[in-house]
């Protein structure tokens, strides 16, 4: 048999004249030109949205349980994130899934592969020979749907990707701090154990000479053991931040002794409308996009096609031999007598009914997780004045003034333990409420879309990402 067909279009014979073969070649070359997908450039997004570049690079081999340890001794967040984004394990499978997705991608713009049906007869006289090519023409009807769809989920993956770098990075941001804290609370709180077991020891002396009473020494006593405990679990909550931060850069059995950056209180921002990082949020956090492209690609499913239950349909060229050759077009349809297509556009419905109500869900929470990180930051910025501004201070004169009265022989050194105590009580106030706005502005930052959307402040406008059919 010495016959060709087209993808969808009526089969033809070479002993044709080159003027009937041109219009189905050309009707060939236009179904095989498309674009390639567009890169989503998810690599690139991420360090927008982290606001740390070149960091992230996709790896083909999984990674060693301890990444090299670096080669310098003191560990910065920068490095710390730097590292955790370059070497996380679970943003490296989002990265692995956009590879995925561009995959799909690709195989949605092929041509369906043509079918050859070779049928050998025998019986009395000749062999009898019968040959079929044809093709799915519904499959190449579909291919723009399918092709958008598939390109949808690919800027879907990557936005996911996206939303993995940033958890990671928030992660790591808040646990280098606790870090900080913890190592800065340790010496205030061993030296209030400190400040505090004199005093227990003066309780008792007082008492025994007759000059105090004894619920004093059991009330100094019950405050050391309580101080006890808090040093203990501030020691082991030191050890747990530690053993957490070297997991998140990737050397998770270090021993996590490296000296980290002197801890500074957070710096003052400037004030942050409420509603821009609303707007900020709803149009910046990855979360939301990827909810977006969902439901444009369910928009584009080949199941909502009025020929989806002509998937099957093919459309050739038949040959026979029975002593002459005859060539002839041939056409294979499903009768879509039972399957008619209406379940699958019914479960497609229901699932973008699903996407629009995930998108509605997601939507309210980036609003709600925005409105509490940014009132968490208020409240703690105010109580971090307060702190740093007037108990701190006050504190600090009361100290001064009993060390005054000491020296001057006024009062005996109770009076100047006590405020030297209460002064080493309002510092570690000041410490734990540093933290607490460190963190908020960590949650903050994630809940706008990162650092990145954070330093960019509001956008002009909180419309949804556009739908893209490219």
């Amino acid at each position: 048999m010495n016959t060709s067909t087209l993808c969808g279009g009526p089969a033809f014979s070479p002993a044709g004249n080159g003027s009937a073969r041109l219009p189905a070649l050309l009707l060939i070359a236009l179904a095989a030109c498309q674009a390639a997908p567009a890169d989503p450039a998810a690599e690139a997004a991420i360090g927008k949205a982290t606001g740390i570049t070149d960091a992230v690079l996709f790896r083909q081999q999984g990674g060693p349980l301890d990444e090299p340890a670096a080669a310098t001794e003191r560990l910065t967040l920068a490095a710390a994130a730097r590292s955790a984004i370059t070497t996380d394990p679970s943003l490296q499978a989002a990265l692995a899934r956009v590879r995925i997705a561009l995959a799909d991608a690709d195989q949605a713009r092929l041509l369906p592969n043509p079918i050859l049906d070779l049928a050998l007869r025998f019986g009395q006289g000749k062999p009898k020979i019968d040959a079929t090519l044809s093709a799915g023409i519904v499959q190449l009807l579909q291919r723009p749907r399918r092709t958008r769809a598939a390109d949808q989920r690919l800027r879907q993956a990557a936005a996911d990707a996206v939303t993995a770098a940033l958890d990671v990075l928030a992660e790591v941001q808040g646990t280098y701090a606790a870090a900080q804290a913890s190592d800065q609370l340790l010496p205030l709180l061993t030296n209030r154990l400190f400040l505090l077991g004199q005093l227990v020891e003066l309780a008792r002396l007082r008492a025994r000479s007759g000059e105090g009473a004894a619920a004093d020494v059991i009330t100094l006593d019950a405050q050391r053991v309580e101080l006890e405990v808090e040093v203990a679990a501030a020691h082991l909550e030191q050890r747990d931040n530690r053993l957490h931060l070297a997991r998140l850069v990737g050397e998770p059995s270090a021993a996590a002794v490296w000296p980290l950056e002197p801890w500074q209180a957070p710096p003052a921002v400037a004030d942050r409308d409420e509603s821009g990082c609303i707007q900020s949020g709803l149009a910046r956090r990855p979360e939301v996009q990827s909810a977006v492209w969902q439901l444009a690609a369910l928009d584009d499913d080949p199941a909502l096609s009025p020929l989806s239950p002509l998937l099957d349909a093919s459309l050739g060229a038949a040959a026979q031999r029975d002593g002459d050759w005859t060539v002839g077009p041939a056409l294979s349809s499903p009768l879509p007598l039972f399957d008619t297509g209406a379940a699958q556009r019914a479960r497609v419905t229901a699932a973008q009914i699903e996407a629009r109500h995930d998108l509605t869900a997601v939507r309210r929470k980036v609003v709600e997780e925005v409105r509490l990180a940014w009132q968490a930051l208020a409240d703690n910025l105010t109580n971090l004045a307060r702190v740093q501004q007037q108990l701190v201070p006050l504190q600090q004169q009361r100290r001064e003034v009993a060390e005054f009265s000491y020296r001057a022989g006024q009062t005996d050194v109770t009076a100047l333990l006590l405020a030297e105590q209460d002064l080493r009580q309002a510092q570690v106030k000041a410490i734990e409420t540093e933290r607490q706005t460190t963190l908020a502005m960590v949650r903050l930052q994630r809940a706008v879309g990162g650092p990145g959307a954070f330093a960019a402040g509001a956008p002009e406008s909180a419309a949804e990402p556009v739908r893209r059919n490219d």
